[in-house]
């Protein structure tokens, strides 16, 4: 096994374009277990449309299963309203919410040199449009405002195929940015499945399972369009993102119970 580990964060280092901590990367693969009947059958992601909270609680909830729900936001009124403009004013106007986001949560600048959410909405206009010539931005962070959180979901709602008796946790994720690469290959160290509901743009995610099924599961590759939602448990699959050209992409999502 220990060779297998091994010769896995050769290849996974070797084969992904963005630098990777090796050291972070190597805990992790050596503190994650997966079993591997969850993906031993898996050649790409399911995609699932209209489906009943009880297919869902069946097949996808706590299994580790990845699922791709098809159109699962597009009624929010989140599909409207979310834009950079949108952040921005939402952050600056309301007292406290960036500093909440660099004392309490967290900020990945990702390939910018950004250090802060502060420092990404004073970007000029230019850059924040990606018009040509300017450096490409992606960046994420959570949100740990009440004030924000109060204001971000009465634009979106609990997933509908959620389990009934499932709530997501009060800590929202934001991912906002252009074309290019966005999250490096990593797991999250997280203890809860969670979802992501694509409001703008396109981006392309990347799963690779744990080590010890590294030679019986395959490795997939799925598209998330607008509307769209990804449920995936980050702490078992290793994952990347690339988001494609066109119009910014604008993600948001949270753990479940």
């Amino acid at each position: 096994m220990l060779a297998i580990s091994y010769e896995l964060l050769h290849d996974y280092i070797s084969s992904t374009p963005c630098v990777i901590d090796a050291n972070s990367f190597s805990n992790n693969i050596f503190q994650n277990k997966m079993d591997c009947d969850i993906c031993r059958e898996l050649r790409s992601v399911p995609e699932e449309r209209n489906i009943s909270t009880q297919i869902f609680s069946e097949k996808y909830a706590y299994s580790g299963v990845p699922v791709l729900i098809k159109d699962a936001a597009v009624n929010w009124t989140a599909m409207s309203t979310f834009s950079f403009k949108f952040f921005k004013q939402l952050y600056t106007e309301t007292e406290g919410s960036m500093e909440a986001v660099e004392d309490e949560c967290q900020f990945f600048e990702y390939q910018t040199e950004f250090s802060s959410l502060k420092q990404v909405f004073n970007m000029s206009d230019e850059r924040a449009s990606f018009q040509q010539g300017e450096k490409p931005w992606y960046v994420a962070w959570s949100n740990c405002h009440k004030g924000i959180a109060k204001t971000l979901r009465s634009h979106y709602q609990k997933p509908y195929f959620l389990p009934e008796d499932s709530e997501s946790i009060p800590t929202d994720w934001i991912f906002l940015g252009g074309s290019g690469p966005g999250a490096n290959m990593h797991l999250d160290e997280v203890q809860l499945p969670s979802w992501q509901a694509q409001i703008s743009g396109r981006k392309s995610w990347r799963l690779l399972p744990s080590p010890e099924c590294y030679h019986v599961c395959s490795e997939m590759n799925v598209t998330v369009e607008k509307g769209d939602i990804l449920v995936l448990d980050t702490n078992m699959w290793f994952h990347s993102t690339f988001v494609h050209p066109g119009e910014i992409s604008i993600a948001i999502g949270a753990e479940y119970d």
